[in-house]
């Protein structure tokens, strides 16, 4: 899946649920969204701890290799390092393990991470690979090569099994496509919770409270995980304080007042406090439909007064 860190990073932030024991079952990988097929396989890496009275651990980085290796590429994250780290802890592994990733670790190789880091610093005994994971130096390695390097240093390599779905491999890359077409119901499937987005408050030009539909507008820069396709989504909206209200919410440029840039404005029902300047979160549940230039502001405030509908009635 991803690839490793170099020794001198080990242990930079590692997040404990149980105190440290001498030997560990360990899995790698970047873990983005911690979904249902990261869980899985992190059940496996418990299972084997459990059966040798060892730590569980997983060891993820705090940032997407990618990043480091291709400076123009910008990930579409699935959640926050804060949002992975909290995840991970959910699932009751022992240890997590957060490595910075820079251009040292980019160049270690897949035996000396082994070697170095999860035997020597970690003390792994046994290593549980996900079923599509490489890691090392240009990731030119795989199982096998894994395997062999871990009879010379003393880990036993495990090939997990993976979490199959209406025929579907869950990954991070799967549950991207959805999001990318919309289907943020497929993807909450994948994931197992519900997608969502969080968010600074900005002000907006008020064409939706003057037609009844006064919206929270999200700076879309403030966003640091990905935005769905654009289109009118039912979403329950948290403003902090821990109630999830029922909402409906557009991505896109608001054709109908010839807008162009991409807006991302939430119309919470039954809600009129005043959100500027403060962060709320929001969860996708169902895509009501494509975001398209209407005729008139009346036939418009038709559309919203029945999509509006349409999330209470699924929201109950």
């Amino acid at each position: 899946m991803l690839s490793p860190d170099d020794e001198n990073s080990v242990g930079r932030e590692s997040v404990t649920n149980h105190c440290h024991g001498a030997g560990s079952v360990a899995t790698i990988g970047f873990f983005d969204g911690v979904h249902r097929g990261h869980r899985y396989l992190i059940d496996q890496v418990k299972e084997v701890a459990e059966r040798h009275g060892l730590q569980s651990v997983v060891v993820t980085f705090d940032k997407h290799p990618r990043e480091v290796l291709h400076s123009d590429y910008m990930p579409q994250m699935l959640s926050t390092l804060d949002e992975k780290v909290a995840r991970i802890r959910a699932t009751g592994v022992d240890r997590c393990e957060v490595l910075p990733f820079n251009e040292e670790t980019a160049s270690l190789s897949a035996f000396d991470f082994m070697r170095m880091v999860l035997k020597d610093r970690l003390g792994v005994e046994y290593l549980v690979i996900g079923y599509d994971n490489r890691f090392g130096h240009n990731r030119s390695e795989g199982f096998d090569d894994y395997v062999a390097f871990g009879k010379q240093i003393g880990i036993e390599v495990i090939r997990a099994k993976a979490l199959v779905l209406n025929e579907v491999n869950v990954s991070s890359s799967v549950i991207r496509t959805f999001l990318s077409g919309g289907e943020v119901d497929l993807a909450a499937k994948c994931l197992g919770y519900r997608y969502a987005l969080q968010g600074k408050v900005v002000g907006g030009v008020k064409e939706g409270r003057r037609m009844g539909f006064p919206t929270a507008n999200i700076d879309p820069s403030s966003v640091r995980t990905m935005i769905p396709a654009p289109g009118v989504y039912v979403m329950t909206a948290n403003v902090g304080d821990g109630k999830e209200r029922p909402a409906m919410m557009n991505i896109g440029c608001r054709p109908t007042f010839d807008g162009e840039t991409t807006t991302l404005e939430v119309h919470i029902i039954g809600y009129d406090g005043d959100l500027y300047g403060s962060e709320i979160s929001v969860s996708f549940v169902k895509r009501l439909r494509s975001e398209r230039k209407f005729a008139s502001e009346q036939e418009l405030m038709r559309q919203l007064q029945s999509d509006r509908q349409q999330v209470l009635d699924l929201l109950g």
